[in-house]
């Protein structure tokens, strides 16, 4: 029975999402759709001359992200904006699929086909027009695929690195050189065919680098506080986000670097002393990484939630996941999100009461899910395991003479 109420609440609650997209119904806040409707038939527009968009610093995207952008034109029979929704809710169905077929293997667990069923409507209609649903379904699909076929998810990750570079966090728990390898080689040929088919392959790499604090992260969360003090910066649509801009932002942006740099040190750390690589550790692993570079980016944006709800509803096909407590709290912030982007996102921006709350409490739930999850990867995987205790002969044994 429980497959065909997973697959009815999914129908039920992605139709529900197409009438948001498609503007039968409509959430308050600012339009999510504009993304799809303008941004990307933008860039499509000059994508399909040949060239990446060059002279627009809202292109921050690795070169392989120009193929889900040019999709729609695969289907002329609708307009843009309505093909790009297909091919979201064509990645969502294949998500499902994915995590349905592996909780029914032996000893697996449909518990992650239902955080994804659960965990996506959680964050609205924001979902299905970004195309990070189509990366998160090729990071969802490596993972699977790691611990029988490590190539094959070497070859996924690379060209999920290539769609938007946090893929290759998915290796940080992978034992076998051939993923690593494949991961490499499938990388290098796509970026290679791309810088030399069309011009401009890599100017992402310095729109990323010139992006300030994003009003949504958690170094925001200092101005927010320092504006009811007079704090005298901006809150402007820069390089394609809402930032501030103004007096210590530099600041604020160089330390999210080191937070981000320090989270790099401890996944080192934790790959040199990790002793135990279990079924599970692999997606456990690639859960808190993306969980401390999401939490500490200078950027978070709602989309960017997807990713950890992917990779949580991988954690809970495997039943011996020690990942529960950080994959709830990812719910509980995916709901939250919604809250503050689209619905309440104005009282985002003048940082009031409400606005500030919704993202201290957003960003409060994200790092506790970050330290949870270190905690518990830390524990299952390094630290000596308890010791079993002696078994103790039953009474019944101990009444029987001795021969």
């Amino acid at each position: 029975m429980a497959p065909y109420a997973l697959t009815g609440t999914w129908a039920l609650t992605r139709l529900v999402l197409l009438l948001f997209v498609i503007k039968i119904f409509i959430l308050p806040g600012p339009d999510v759709t504009t993304d799809v409707s303008v941004i990307y038939q933008g860039w499509y527009e000059v994508l399909r001359t040949g060239t990446f968009p060059l002279d627009d610093v809202t292109w921050q995207y690795p070169p392989a992200a120009a193929l889900p952008i040019l999709f729609p034109a695969l289907l002329p029979a609708l307009d843009y904006t309505s093909a790009f929704f297909v091919l979201a809710a064509a990645a969502d169905f294949v998500v499902f699929g994915l995590l349905q077929y592996a909780g029914l293997r032996s000893g697996r667990s449909l518990r992650g086909a239902w955080v994804w069923v659960v965990g996506v409507p959680l964050l609205g209609p924001t979902v299905y027009a970004r195309y990070d649903i189509v990366v998160t379904a090729v990071a969802v699909a490596a993972l699977l695929a790691g611990a029988r076929h490590p190539r094959v998810m070497g070859v996924l990750v690379g060209f999920g690195a290539m769609l938007k570079v946090w893929p290759v966090l998915l290796l940080v728990g992978a034992v076998r050189r051939r993923a690593w390898a494949a991961a490499a080689v499938s990388a290098a040929a796509i970026a290679v065919v791309f810088a030399v088919s069309m011009p401009g392959a890599f100017a992402f790499l310095t729109f990323q680098r010139d992006r300030g604090t994003e009003v949504e992260s958690l170094g925001s969360l200092v101005f927010h506080v320092a504006q009811q003090f007079g704090w005298e910066g901006q809150v402007l649509l820069n390089y394609g986000s809402v930032e501030f801009l103004g007096p210590g932002v530099d600041l604020v942006s160089t330390l999210a670097l080191v937070l981000t740099a320090v989270s790099f040190g401890w996944l080192l750390l934790w790959r040199l002393c990790a002793k135990r690589f279990l079924t599970h550790t692999l997606a456990d692993a690639a859960f808190v990484a993306v969980l401390m570079f999401t939490t500490t980016s200078r950027v978070i944006s709602p989309q960017y939630m997807v990713w950890l709800v992917g990779l949580a509803a991988v954690c809970m096909c495997f039943r011996a996941s020690r990942m529960t407590l950080p994959v709830g709290l990812v719910l509980i912030a995916s709901f939250v999100t919604v809250l503050e982007f689209p619905i309440w996102f104005s009282h985002v921006v003048v940082s009031d009461g409400l606005g500030v709350t919704l993202l201290f409490v957003r960003n409060g739930l994200l790092v506790l899910a970050t330290v949870t999850g270190a905690v518990a990867l830390w524990r299952d995987t390094v630290s000596p395991p308890a010791p079993s205790l002696p078994v103790q002969p039953s009474r019944a044994k101990e009444s029987l003479p001795s021969s």
